[in-house]
């Protein structure tokens, strides 16, 4: 009999040492902008703090319910209703911040498309293991394609073409490692190469914010003080903090010249503030979590498990790369938040809503190394 470990102690203190920075560094980054415009410096980092706690709290009762219950096709398809039912209900509700991706009650807001990440793991984790060695049929792909297209087209719908991206990286990894026939990966890519220029046209040319930073990101210095401005300001405090860092509390760039300072560019305001060291124990963190997680998928008991464990692992981790890459400008802004660390309260809870999901599999995992 296979022998099954107890909960993985190394995946849960890096989620736990992840959170506990992102709080703190919530609280250096927001707490001058938060008093000049809420008149309170504890606004946004109290609320992170609060998602924590929520979240936590989530993970916890979460990691003890059995996984395979989210294997039930009644739970299946009723979550998969309901994600695309809130990603679409957001249309008919009022813009927050000139889009609509934000359904609003009173006290709380969140984001359904962080909610359709961890839906769309479970449905392609219930699907690849029921059509188990017929991955390269029609009668798998199509209802693949559909499912993801559909999501994948309503967040970019919600002007978030980051988290879109995200979604179709995972649903890629998934069926790749399923045994998706190279043909259908070349009959993809060609089919790509037409599709991305009209989807390039009408999403990118066209929208006057995202052509700009295409521009932006070929050449940062043409519009230093414009479209320029963001990347330029996250290189310099990255840049400044050297290998110590100019300390703790004591950036400079979060003070109105780096905008969205404590949300997506955080990982800059830690370069700032703890320098060198600071971003690569963040790198080290999240490097922590892939090996953990991918630990954890390859003993899963079960295909689902293992497909499971590896979307959510890649969703976290995938997330992180295109998020810093950003902050580093090596690719173009995409509006993506830093798990665990940006400001964020749908991110942060359904990150480790996700994460209990991942220690319950690594609960029932047979033992795959240390």
């Amino acid at each position: 009999m296979p022998k099954t470990v107890k909960t993985d102690h190394a995946l849960f203190l890096t989620t736990l040492a992840l959170v506990v920075l992102g709080v703190i560094m919530v609280f250096s980054s927001s707490a001058v902008i938060a008093k000049a415009r809420y008149g309170d410096a504890m606004f946004f980092s109290f609320r992170q703090l609060l998602a924590g706690s929520l979240g936590l709290a989530a993970m916890f009762v979460i990691m003890k319910v059995d996984y395979h219950f989210y294997r039930k096709p009644a739970f299946v398809f009723s979550a998969l209703a309901v994600a695309v039912s809130l990603c679409t209900v957001v249309f008919f509700l009022p813009e927050v911040r000139h889009t609509h991706r934000w359904i609003q009650l009173p006290g709380i807001s969140f984001q359904p498309s962080e909610m359709a990440k961890v839906v769309l793991i479970v449905f392609l984790a219930y699907f690849l293991e029921r059509q188990k060695g017929r991955i390269n049929e029609r009668s798998t792909l199509i209802p693949i394609g559909v499912i993801v297209g559909m999501l994948a087209g309503l967040v970019v719908l919600q002007k978030d073409l980051g988290t879109a991206l995200a979604l179709m990286i995972t649903s890629a990894v998934l069926m790749y490692v399923s045994g998706l026939n190279m043909k259908w990966i070349g009959i993809a890519t060609l089919a790509a190469i037409p599709l991305g220029a009209i989807a390039f046209y009408f999403l990118v040319f066209l929208e006057p914010f995202r052509w700009k930073r295409i521009l932006t990101f070929l050449n940062p210095d043409a519009d230093p003080l414009g479209a320029g401005f963001q990347v330029r300001q996250s290189l310099t405090a990255v840049g400044t903090g050297g290998l110590h860092g100019l300390g703790y509390g004591e950036g400079v760039q979060k003070l109105f010249y780096l905008p969205d300072a404590h949300t997506d560019f955080i990982f800059a305001v830690i370069g700032e503030e703890l320098g060198l060291i600071g971003t690569l124990t963040v790198l080290l963190l999240f490097g922590l979590f892939l090996w953990r997680g991918l630990r954890a998928s390859v003993g899963a008991p079960d295909l689902f498990g293992f497909y499971l464990a590896l979307g959510i692992t890649m969703t976290v981790c995938v997330q992180a790369f295109i998020n810093m890459s950003v902050v580093l400008g090596m690719v173009p802004n995409k509006g993506i938040p830093l798990p665990f660390l940006s400001y964020g309260g749908s991110s942060f809870v359904v990150m480790l809503i996700s994460v209990g999901i991942l220690l319950n599999v690594s609960l029932q995992s047979r033992r795959v190394g240390p």
